[in-house]
């Protein structure tokens, strides 16, 4: 079993950052004085996680790095193609294995097996591969019932290249996901929701993005939390202005991220400089550091804990998003910061020692055999 590394109350050394200065427009004040659509006194939650996010099959594939540049394709990278692309690349590549996936679908999946109880919210068309989605999500325990579109694109798919070192490349056809609206959200489970977990990959669509606020939107009207996933360096790069405003307006409380995407955000490569100003920016954020384990930093707070150790990674394909699902899982049971952590980092580590990116074993067993949950 892991041991925690730190854990850092008003202290800035954990990482070598000094204090944070409070000012009149961004000091230390409670979420609820700086947004007025938050209700003070929520009512209890009848969903412990929503995650709102692209609904896609992944097609996972090995390849070697000879293939990724005979294909242009930027090594660790999602690039968003178009339906023939998607047709020329699948035809081009070896074997695969078809598998339900979707980074907020995987961490809503992650999440159930942890006893969470959770549900999704995202696009498919009714064909083969959306009904495929709809089975296998809702026989993960997660409650889906996002109307299945009758005609436009097909279904959202995911081609990801698995080199040996585990590092995935993907290739995403957004299809249907990207036709999700408004009219898609179910207000009532959103605020119902302790928290609303909301996808980065998820802003590249206009009326998804119309999605996206409205869902925050309601979820602080119900008291409750809103975390978003920064998803990918590239996705970043596309939207760095607007995910800072984001943060800085309150629309979301909590920022999960790697050190890429964070290092990107501030277009530094000053990873410490980088967490200072993350820590100005927003509530809350976990910051993921692959084999150097991960951080939760706050306005007052910094915590550490180490990654789970592995005999082999295999492919790294949905780590961030089981990293997720184990800390939200672990959040809305009311666990500390350092315990969530910790079970975020032993559900990545379930995740990358076999291919796909939805666990093979139970989560919830796995960490009562750890003794992170009783």
């Amino acid at each position: 079993m892991a041991v925690l590394a730190g854990v850092f109350l008003d202290r800035e050394a954990a990482c070598g950052l000094p204090a944070l200065a409070g000012d009149a427009n961004r000091g230390p004040k409670s979420f609820s004085a700086q947004n007025p659509f938050r209700s003070r006194a929520p009512v209890s939650a009848t969903l412990d996680v929503l995650t709102i996010g692209n609904a896609i099959v992944d097609v996972i594939a090995r390849a070697d790095e000879a293939f990724l540049a005979a294909q242009g394709m930027p090594k660790g990278s999602m690039t968003l193609i178009d339906e023939a692309k998607a047709e020329a690349i699948y035809a081009a590549m070896g074997a695969g294995t078809e598998i339900s996936g979707g980074s907020a679908a995987n961490t809503a999946v992650g999440a159930a097996t942890l006893g969470a109880r959770t549900a999704f919210i995202g696009k498919v068309r009714e064909d083969k591969l959306g009904q495929s989605f709809a089975h296998d999500i809702r026989a993960a325990k997660v409650a889906y019932a996002t109307p299945l579109a009758s005609d436009g694109p097909t279904t959202a798919r995911c081609l990801i290249l698995v080199t040996p070192d585990g590092e995935r490349t993907m290739n995403t056809y957004l299809g249907a996901a990207q036709n999700l609206t408004t009219a898609d959200l179910d207000a009532e489970l959103v605020k119902g929701a302790a928290i609303t977990y909301l996808e980065g990959y998820l802003w590249d669509p206009p009326p998804a993005k119309e999605a996206f606020l409205a869902a925050a939107g309601i979820a602080h009207g119900a008291g409750r939390e809103v975390a978003l996933t920064l998803s990918d360096s590239f996705c970043v790069d596309r939207y760095r202005a607007e995910f800072l405003e984001l943060m800085r307006k309150n629309v979301v409380d909590l920022v999960f991220c790697n050190e890429a995407e964070l290092k990107s955000l501030y277009e530094t490569a000053d990873v410490d400089s980088a967490l200072i100003q993350l820590r100005r920016d927003v509530a809350s954020a976990v910051v993921t550091r692959s084999e150097r384990g991960a951080l939760f930093v706050a306005k007052d707070a910094v915590v550490t804990a180490p990654a789970y150790p592995v005999d082999r990674v295999v492919d790294t394909t949905g780590a961030g998003d089981l990293f997720a699902a184990g800390f939200l899982a672990g959040r809305t049971r009311g666990l500390d910061p350092a315990t969530s952590l910790r079970l975020g980092a032993l559900s990545a580590s379930e995740v990358i020692s076999h291919v796909g990116a939805r666990p093979e074993r139970n989560l919830l067993d796995l960490a009562r055999e750890t003794g992170l949950l009783a």
